[in-house]
Formats: structure tokens, sequence, C-alpha cells
């Protein structure tokens, strides 16, 4: 996300995963940053939005922003402690 007011340390595009996968995968990708630091994850509409960021806030990390864009749902996550 280009106009993003922090840096994305890393993305994972999760469009076309399905659950409980997409939970795995969003996991594998949130432990290659460090605290504190954004990480950028791409959902489709629909079950995916659905579960994924209750699962993300339960894990201890924070949304900081949605947006829909042409290619789905963009999620910032800010890794917690």
């Amino acid at each position: 996300m280009a106009d993003s007011p922090e840096q994305v340390a890393k993305r994972a595009d999760l469009t076309g995963v399905v659950c409980p996968m997409t939970f795995v995968r969003f996991k594998l990708a949130i432990e290659k940053i460090a605290p504190g630091k954004i990480l950028e994850i791409i959902l489709n509409e629909g079950a995916q939005m659905q579960n994924v960021p209750r699962s993300i806030k339960e894990e201890g990390h924070r949304v900081e922003s949605v947006k829909q864009e042409d290619d789905g749902y963009h999620l910032l996550v800010r890794k917690g402690q």
C-alpha cells in the first residue's frame, strides 16, 4: 500500500487460500517479522474477512487498517510482543 504511513516489513497474499490454511499462512508470515513491525495481508471477502481479523486480535496483534482494493482487502497488521 503506497499510502501507508509506515513501511511494510512483509506482504502475504492469502487470496484463494481456504481456512484453516489462511490462518496457518498468516502465522508463518508474521513470525518472520519483528514485534512492532507491519505485515500487509491480502484477503478475499467472505469467510476470510470474517475469521482472520478476529484470529489476529486473539493472537495479540493489532489490525491497523483495512482497505478494499481491486485484488481484495488489504490489512495492515502490527505484530504484538
